[in-house]
């Protein structure tokens, strides 16, 4: 439920459907060019969705892990 909150998914989504609606009209008019790049899109814009959530997690686990460090120094 937490990502359907989230901007970065419905850009994704809403890149996604660009690309699907670019690839039917390129079969629509019979356009080899248009449908590849509309394939090509719809799966960069998945790699790129995916390539950002990977990134924020690895930085938010480095954020805690930087913190915890921290914290065990002012414990000592």
């Amino acid at each position: 439920m937490e990502k359907l909150k989230s901007r970065k998914f419905w850009i994704c989504v809403a890149a996604m459907l660009a690309s699907i609606g670019t690839s039917i009209s390129g079969l629509a008019t019979k356009n080899e060019t248009i449908t590849v790049i509309g394939s090509v899109c719809v799966i960069a814009s998945s790699a790129i969705y995916a390539f950002c959530e990977a990134w924020v997690d690895s930085c938010a686990i480095y954020n805690r892990e930087e913190n915890k460090e921290e914290d065990d120094e002012d414990g000592e």
